[in-house]
């Protein structure tokens, strides 16, 4: 799987790639061989594996997965998984400028400075309960700058007391029009400010705030990759007892999302260039649409002069279409 897109990200032969790392639960009420009761927003006390992936941004493709059990922490496996498919990337395509996203839950001081080490670009969400000197300094700032729309923000240079080196923080203030039902409930670590949402990014990027941000929101496509896997690729499904089995199905609708991306690549041109968030260059279709537009059609099958034959509505379009694609199946094959 990870030699295909690779492969494919050789072609396109960019001058910047942009990995997301996160991770996304598998829950099950059978006792499979594996998983484990571990923190469950939607499923409490659900049994889960908890896999950490590894994506594109420029194809919207998986490059690779580490299966994990539901109850180990988030970081868990993490640095060995980020860098070794920083080295695989770096060695497909030497030319580019390798940058990084990710969230909280994989926030690690020795990460960051792997991936200074290894002169990635990177930018990664914050947790307010890791460092408690955040709270104190959004709480006592009085002056923000203008973001974009009702955001404003802040950054300095900060080191926390147990980091070698100092980074770039960025402090970013939201305004919420969410309304508070009932009394406010304080937080300890998350600033309380009736009225707006925070958050914080740590980078060694150099870019203006407001581009850096931008980069940073982009990380939200690896969660439509998810949402696709699950309802059109049965990611949300542990189908047997066996955990070699359940990473056979999670691998195998890996492959049916990448070779979705890849045949409608192989049939049409990027449709955009690089964007501040990173977006995919070509803007694709779903798998569901894909199945139900060339496969799902209505059809009659008959047997004139003894022949099997099967028979649609006449559909120009459609007709180009199925056989640019099977054009590209073709290529497949005989590489």
């Amino acid at each position: 799987m990870r030699e295909r897109v690779l492969e494919r990200l050789q072609l396109l032969f960019p001058a910047r790639v942009t990995l997301d790392f996160d991770g996304s639960v598998q829950s099950t009420q059978r006792k499979a061989e594996g998983t484990a009761v571990g923190f469950n927003k939607k499923k409490k006390g659900a049994r889960r594996y908890y896999p950490l992936f590894c994506t594109l941004a420029q194809t919207g493709q998986a490059i690779d997965f580490l299966h994990r059990p539901g109850n180990v922490h988030d970081s868990n496996g993490a640095k060995a998984f980020i860098l070794a498919c920083i080295d695989a990337v770096r060695a497909a395509a030497p030319q580019a400028t390798l940058e990084v996203r990710m969230d909280s839950a994989f926030f690690s001081d020795e990460i960051i400075e792997a991936l200074v080490d290894r002169d990635v670009q990177f930018t990664r969400s914050v947790p307010f309960e890791r460092f408690t000197e955040l709270k104190g300094m959004i709480e006592q700032r009085r002056r923000w700058r203008r973001l974009n729309g009702e955001s404003h923000y802040f950054e300095t240079a900060w080191k926390p007391q147990c980091w070698d080196s100092r980074f770039r923080f960025i402090f970013i203030r939201t305004q919420t029009k969410k309304q508070q039902k009932g009394p406010i409930q304080l937080d300890l670590f998350v600033p309380c400010e009736t009225g707006y949402d925070f958050k914080v990014i740590v980078t060694n990027k150099t870019l203006s705030a407001k581009r850096v941000a931008a980069y940073h929101e982009g990380r939200g496509s690896q969660e439509g990759i998810f949402a696709e896997l699950k309802s059109h690729c049965r990611q949300d499904y542990i189908p047997v007892r066996s955990k070699c089995g359940n990473q056979i199905f999670l691998l195998a609708g890996l492959f049916a999302h990448n070779l979705m991306r890849e045949l409608q690549m192989q049939t049409t041109k990027p449709s955009r260039g690089t964007t501040a968030k990173r977006a995919s260059l070509w803007v694709f279709e779903k798998v569901d649409t894909i199945r139900k537009t060339l496969i799902q059609r209505a059809g009659r099958l008959t047997r004139p002069q003894n022949t099997l034959t099967l028979t649609v509505s006449a559909n120009s379009w459609i007709e180009k279409r199925f056989m640019r694609i099977f054009n590209a199946i073709t290529g497949f094959a005989k590489t």
